[in-house]
């Protein structure tokens, strides 16, 4: 499970502090891509709408695999 952290992190994909409404998975796609999270939220929403169900397996799935920014953050800057 850490290598998937890592490699999200490496990524610039994780969920963050600021922007969360549930899990921070959609405001840190956001900030990854550079776009709002509103905008993110939306196209899931679209997608549950067009694909009943899959942000039901999809969301939950990403909001495990994808690190807390401040975990992230405590593992990269230890404190001294």
């Amino acid at each position: 499970m850490n290598s998937v952290h890592e490699t999200f992190a490496r990524q610039g994909i994780v969920r963050t502090r600021d922007d969360r409404v549930l899990g921070g998975v959609c405001a840190g796609l956001a900030r990854r891509f550079g776009t709002d999270p509103w905008a993110v939220r939306a196209l899931f929403g679209a997608t549950l709408v067009a694909l009943p169900g899959s942000q039901l397996l999809v969301y939950p799935l990403l909001w495990v695999l994808v690190p807390d920014e401040a975990a992230t953050s405590a593992e990269t800057h230890p404190a001294v």
